[in-house]
C-alpha cells in the first residue's frame, strides 16, 4: 500500500522549482539533515524517471559494498533499485546550459548505504549517452560511469519506451522497458518504505581504498505508482548481482531539479 501525504513546502507548490536554481534552497525542513554552507556547483533537471526496486537479502548485497559504509536495509530487507530517466539543463551556476552536452540519458544501478548517520545511495553501474558526461562524473566524483547506447521514445508523454545497452565496460549492462504514471503524483510518508527509497540526500564513492560523500539538494520527490513492462534488465549483472525478472515495486516522476556540491573526501 502507498500512503499518499499532502503536506505543503514553505515555498508553495512544485511550480517554485523551476524559477531558479537557488530558490529550492529555501525549501529545506524536509532533509534529515542541513543542507551544505558551501556553495553549489551544479545543477540539473531529471525527466520521466522510473524506479525499479527490488528486494534482496541483506547476505547478498553486503561483499558487494566498501565495508566502510552500512548496508541499509528496510524490515530485513536490502533493494537494489534501477532507474532510468533523462536529464537536461546541466550547468555550473551562472552558466547556460548548452543542449549538446547538458541534455542526455543516464540508468543508474543502486543500494542504500549510511556513512555517519547520513543515509545515501552507493551505485553500482551507471550509464550515460554522452561520453563527455561519463568522462567528467568518473574523474570528479569517482562513480563508475559508463558509455551507453540509448534511444527513448514519448518523452514528457503518457508512455516511454527506454532502451539502453552498454557500449564500454563490463556486460551484459541492457535495459529495455516501457513505462508511464498511473496514479496521482504523491510524497512519500517519513518512515514509509517509499521515503526510505527515494529521500537521500547524498551519494557516496568508493575508489582506491579512498570514500567520498556527494551532497545533493532537492524538493521531496512527487512520485507515481508506475505501470511498467520489462522487456530486459541486464543492468545489476555486471556487478554480480541477480535480480528478479520483475520488480517489487515501480514509481515514477515527472521532473525534480537538483543542486549538486563537490564531493568531500571522508576516508
Amino acid at each position: 500500500m502507498v500512503t499518499k501525504v499532502t503536506n505543503h513546502l514553505e515555498v508553495g507548490d512544485s511550480r517554485t522549482q523551476w524559477v531558479g536554481a537557488d530558490s529550492i534552497l529555501f525549501a529545506t525542513a524536509h532533509r534529515p539533515w542541513p543542507a551544505p554552507m558551501a556553495p553549489w556547483i551544479m545543477t540539473q533537471r531529471w525527466h520521466d524517471l522510473l524506479f525499479l526496486h527490488y528486494a534482496l537479502p541483506p547476505e547478498v548485497l553486503r561483499p558487494l559494498v566498501p565495508d566502510v559504509l552500512t548496508l541499509d536495509t528496510y524490515q530485513q530487507r536490502a533493494w537494489v533499485s534501477v532507474t532510468p530517466f533523462w536529464i537536461n539543463h546541466l550547468r555550473p551556476p551562472g552558466v547556460p546550459s548548452l543542449p549538446w552536452v547538458s541534455h542526455f540519458w543516464e540508468v543508474n544501478v543502486r543500494t542504500y548505504v549510511s556513512r555517519d548517520g547520513k543515509p545515501g545511495v552507493y551505485f553500482f553501474s551507471l550509464d550515460a549517452s554522452n561520453l563527455s558526461a561519463v568522462w567528467g562524473a568518473r574523474m570528479f566524483y569517482r562513480l563508475p560511469y559508463w558509455h551507453s547506447s540509448m534511444k527513448v521514445k514519448g518523452q514528457g508523454g503518457a508512455r516511454i519506451e527506454y532502451a539502453s545497452k552498454r557500449v564500454h565496460g563490463p556486460k551484459p549492462a541492457e535495459l529495455r522497458c516501457s513505462y508511464g504514471p498511473m496514479s496521482s503524483p504523491f510524497r512519500a510518508h517519513p518512515g514509509s518504505l517509499e521515503h526510505f527509497l527515494s529521500e537521500r540526500y547524498c551519494l557516496y564513492a568508493f575508489s582506491r581504498k579512498r570514500l567520498y560523500r556527494g551532497e545533493i539538494h532537492h524538493l521531496p520527490w512527487d512520485l507515481q505508482e508506475a505501470a511498467v513492462e520489462v522487456e530486459e534488465n541486464t543492468m545489476a549483472q555486471a556487478a554480480a548481482i541477480q535480480l528478479p525478472a520483475q520488480p517489487e515495486l515501480a514509481y515514477f516522476s515527472r521532473e525534480l531539479k537538483v543542486l549538486v556540491w563537490a564531493p568531500e573526501r571522508l576516508l
